[in-house]
């Protein structure tokens, strides 16, 4: 396995540029996840990464060699991608073999790779079967097994579990974590799935219109975005994002939202946040009722109520602004009934805008 390094990576087709300065450092064995919003330019990166394509301008550094004139196989990266890609008429063990016999691999040495493959992707029963015999989830597997079995210096991932339903989904991220921790190779995921990259990454890279919004651990994400679009993208459902400017009246620094409705400013409101704001609330630090002194008590009206089985989705218009709360209590509410919502100061996001 190998580190990488992305030096100052830009991409143009054309006038339009699809990537801007991207400087990216990952250490052996790490995984890292690429997430955005589609034409963020995530999968244009890893293409990049795996020698599909080339950069306008800066380096791919694996290991400590620059490899920007090889190709893919000279890399030494395996990629997996959405769509299975399984020979019909192979059986397991011939798909997860067939590069390794393309490049002259003695047979005795393919089928020990292709055996110690199976094994650790729990393969080993299924190896005479035809791709047309497997399921969604074996197929994957199959896949992953045809990249792992080549000992690549790097794995690439393409969203390779967007064509699964969502049971399945959560079944194969099992999969892919457990298979990482048994070999350690350097992997680069790619996904649209905020949810994917935050169970499976070590760190993750959020990409929008082309640039890196931030890098870090899913925690760091979630407790410390950089920006409404990093609070926004990260978490389940996503922040409530309010607009609004910060008023003084002495020495008391309030919130004022766009509509009228004013909120007490934490003391740890940035101090580059002056004049106009945005402030986040995620839904699950929204609590019914009032809390103790010190914590933000919003009232408003019931707009309706999105079951979830566990929890339910409270929908509150106060004001001009609707904001999500969950409710784990599941409480029977009706319609348009008024609502207490409290939020500890210290959960409350502040952005400059």
């Amino acid at each position: 396995m190998s580190s990488l390094d992305l030096l100052g990576i830009s991409k143009s087709f054309g006038a339009t540029e699809v990537l801007k300065n991207i400087d990216i450092h990952v250490s052996e064995g790490e995984f890292i996840a690429l997430v955005g919003p589609s034409g963020c330019g995530k999968s244009t990166l890893l293409r990049l990464i795996s020698g599909l394509d080339e950069p306008t301008s800066g380096d791919v550094v694996l290991g400590q060699h620059v490899v920007n004139d090889l190709t893919p196989r000279e890399r030494n990266v395996a990629m997996v991608f959405q769509s299975y890609a399984l020979y019909p008429h192979m059986n397991v063990a011939e798909n997860i073999g067939f590069n390794l016999r393309i490049s002259g691999v003695p047979k005795a040495e393919i089928n020990q790779r292709v055996a110690d493959t199976a094994a650790i992707l729990d393969l080993t029963e299924l190896l005479t079967r035809k791709p047309s015999q497997l399921s969604g989830g074996q197929r994957q597997r199959v896949a992953m097994g045809r990249a792992l079995v080549r000992n690549p210096s790097l794995f690439l991932f393409d969203e390779p579990l967007s064509n699964l339903d969502a049971k399945l989904r959560v079944q194969m991220r099992e999969e892919i974590k457990r298979l990482h921790a048994k070999v350690r190779t350097t992997s680069i995921y790619v996904t649209h799935d905020q949810i994917e990259a935050m169970t499976l990454a070590d760190r993750i890279v959020i990409l929008n219109e082309g640039i890196i919004q931030q890098v870090g651990t899913p925690k760091e994400l979630y407790t410390k975005p950089a920006n409404p679009f990093v609070a926004g993208f990260i978490g389940s459902p996503s922040m409530n994002l309010l607009e609004g400017k910060l008023t003084q009246s002495g020495d008391t620094i309030q919130i004022e939202l766009d509509g009228g409705v004013t909120l007490p400013c934490p003391q740890t409101a940035p101090q580059s946040a002056s004049g106009r704001v945005i402030i986040g609330m995620r839904p699950e630090h929204l609590h019914l009722g009032e809390a103790a002194a010190g914590a933000i008590n919003i009232t408003g009206r019931l707009d309706h109520v999105e079951p979830t089985g566990a929890q339910n989705h409270l929908k509150v218009k106060f004001g001009k602004n609707t904001i999500t709360a969950t409710d784990n209590t599941l409480q029977d509410l009706a319609s348009n009934a008024e609502v207490t919502l409290s939020l500890p100061t210290d959960k409350l996001h502040i952005f400059a805008n």
